[in-house]
């Protein structure tokens, strides 16, 4: 079964449905699906935490969203790939949502006649197909550390090349970070 189109999710009014109940009996969810995304940090991390890299690439949604798993796994593939071959260990690159929320679909047969899979209201809630990331407006969705400006012109490089990838508007931001000592 190939993935629904990324319109039928990602502006959608949700409530956040992950509730996994320990007795299966009382849960809706009842089967989750495995997440997607294999790391959430690329690079050199030490230097992040230390604070020695002076530049910062962020990637801002613009707009409430959900973002599918998939969508933030391809970007993440594609960052991580260009930075490094162009720069490597120069930089640190996080994925700054986790896609927690659980989309679902409830299935009916469209044909003439007698539809046998449709049952009514007694399997409403749908089956899970796969996850999303809530993400409001303002918040950081990826983000990349540098060390030098030649680094950082390629990460921003990266982060304009993904942004067809996402179903959302949104801006790169380019800060200059007091280098600690």
């Amino acid at each position: 079964m190939g993935l629904r189109k990324a319109s039928a999710y990602s502006r959608k009014i949700v409530r956040a449905n992950t509730r996994k109940s320990k007795s299966k009996q009382k849960a809706y969810v009842k089967v989750v699906p495995p997440l997607k995304i294999v790391k959430f940090d690329a690079g050199n991390s030490k230097a992040y935490r230390e604070g020695k890299h002076p530049f910062l690439i962020r990637l801002v949604a613009l707009e409430k969203v959900q973002l599918r798993d998939n969508a933030l796994e391809s970007s993440r593939m594609f960052i991580t790939k260009v930075m490094e071959t162009n720069a490597p260990g120069q930089f640190y690159f996080g994925v700054r949502v986790f896609p927690h929320h659980i989309l679902r679909e409830n299935k009916t047969a469209a044909g003439a006649g007698a539809d046998r899979i449709s049952s009514g209201m007694s399997h409403c809630f749908g089956i899970s197909i796969g996850r999303a990331a809530i993400v409001k407006a303002g918040k950081d969705i990826f983000i990349v550390s540098c060390e030098n400006e030649k680094t950082a012109r390629i990460a921003r490089d990266a982060l304009i090349a993904i942004k067809s990838k996402l179903p959302c508007t949104s801006r790169i931001l380019f800060e200059k970070v007091a280098v600690k000592q």
